[in-house]
């Protein structure tokens, strides 16, 4: 089970790309990471299908079953529990069977045959739900979501996230007050650090966003009650596959890391 003293973090590249890729970060994240290990929860974060793209000639990922081994790969070479997003509810069962933490996306968050069936494979592989606030939800409704799940789950093992709610075109913003409203229903809440700065399609064939603020945003998150900080990272973020422009460089990790566990501890 979780430690709840310890701060929450899932990083990963945005898509799964290669198995060199899932390695070399996998290697950097254990090592790089390592004088936090007593402070943080480290999951390992990669998707297998990324089904929302903005364009149809974007690349997706590498689909379930190579998704799967290459998830596999990281968690068993490098011990680290691993997290990746499901799309139809028909993957759950077979996903938590090797992945730790299934993420049912946001623009997925009311489908309740998604949330019914995470929680179920989630309940039956001691494993953990963790669903993302969509940009069209208010805090407030997010119990619908938590009811839903708590048919097969105990509280304990659902995260709630927060990634920002749509503010006219292509744009997000993070109400703050989200983290403590959420928590009021009993779960754990995870601040999106990396998805919140988006311009949703802010590019017109891709979309867009402002990395130079997932700093700013992560603290005051942290400071506002987030449990966990989800954000994406990369060796070479402008050429990543996927959401290039709000992937982190991973060797930023320590530094910010740092930060946010100064005022996690606070907090």
């Amino acid at each position: 089970m979780t430690k709840k003293n310890k701060l929450l973090l899932y990083t990963g590249p945005c898509v799964l790309e290669s198995e060199k890729l899932v390695l070399e970060m996998g290697e950097k994240l254990v090592r790089t990471l390592e004088p936090y290990r007593n402070d943080i929860e480290l999951h390992f974060k990669g998707s297998f299908d990324k089904a929302n793209r903005t364009s149809i000639n974007s690349y997706r990922g590498p689909g379930i079953d190579e998704g799967m081994r290459l998830l596999k790969l990281v968690k068993d070479t490098y011990k680290l529990p691993v997290i990746t997003d499901f799309h139809e509810a028909s993957q759950a069962m077979k996903l938590a069977s090797v992945v730790d933490v299934l993420q049912v996306p946001a623009f997925l968050c009311r489908q309740t045959d998604m949330i019914a069936a995470g929680a179920e494979a989630c309940q039956k592989f001691n494993r953990v739900l963790k669903v993302k606030k969509g940009q069209f939800l208010s805090p407030e409704e997010t119990k619908n979501i938590v009811d839903k799940a708590t048919t097969f789950l105990p509280k304990e093992k659902i995260l709630l996230t927060e990634r920002g709610t749509t503010f006219g075109y292509n744009n997000l913003v993070v109400d703050m007050a989200s983290f403590q409203i959420m928590k009021s229903f009993g779960v754990r809440t995870v601040h999106d650090a990396t998805h919140c700065v988006q311009r949703p399609g802010g590019l017109g064939s891709a979309t867009g966003g402002k990395r130079e603020q997932i700093l700013v945003l992560a603290k005051a998150a942290i400071a506002a009650g987030a449990d966990g900080i989800f954000m994406e990272c990369h060796p070479t973020p402008d050429q990543a596959l996927s959401d290039p422009s709000t992937s982190l460089q991973i060797d930023e990790l320590p530094r910010i890391i740092d930060q946010l566990l100064k005022i996690y501890q606070v907090v």
